[in-house]
């Protein structure tokens, strides 16, 4: 053991001599982190910053959705006609049940989306900044709301 030591120290000086440790990055720079309190998650923070990886992406499903859901005004506000709101907020909306039909991570509620206030405040923003004209889509309208049962009348 020793005289595998013996010889790592050796090629470490002749190194050295050769001035292949001179000009390293980070050479006279501080320790990043030195002084601060031991954090468990050092290395995965550090990964995440330097690989500037979004922290979004480590949140658990439902929070996911959540946090879309708050940021699907933004997200329609630049989309340019009413069918394409409708769409995001399907796609949204079908992720959501997907979620809903297996649930995983924290009990969090997290329902479906009402694609007709979302509309409406998508024309109601566009009227506020003028922007251009609302045009209607080519949607059917939806059918009246019928009862799941009926009465049966008595015939006489």
């Amino acid at each position: 053991m020793d005289s595998w030591q013996a010889s790592v120290e050796a090629q470490i000086r002749s190194a050295q001599e050769r001035g292949e440790f001179d000009n390293l990055p980070g050479a006279g720079k501080p320790i990043p982190g030195r002084g601060l309190p031991y954090d468990e998650s050092w290395w995965i923070k550090s990964f995440l910053e330097r690989e500037q990886v979004p922290t979004d992406l480590l949140l658990p499903t439902p929070l996911l959705l959540r946090r879309r859901i708050e940021r699907l005004p933004d997200e329609v506000r630049d989309l340019p006609t009413e069918q394409s709101v409708r769409a995001c907020v399907a796609d949204l909306n079908a992720e959501i049940m997907a979620w809903l039909r297996n649930p995983s991570g924290p009990r969090v509620v997290v329902r479906p989306i009402d694609a007709d206030s979302v509309v409406r405040r998508w024309q109601a923003d566009r009227r506020a900044t003028g922007t251009a004209p609302v045009v209607p889509a080519d949607t059917p309208p939806k059918p009246p709301r019928r009862a799941w049962f009926r009465r049966r009348r008595a015939s006489s």
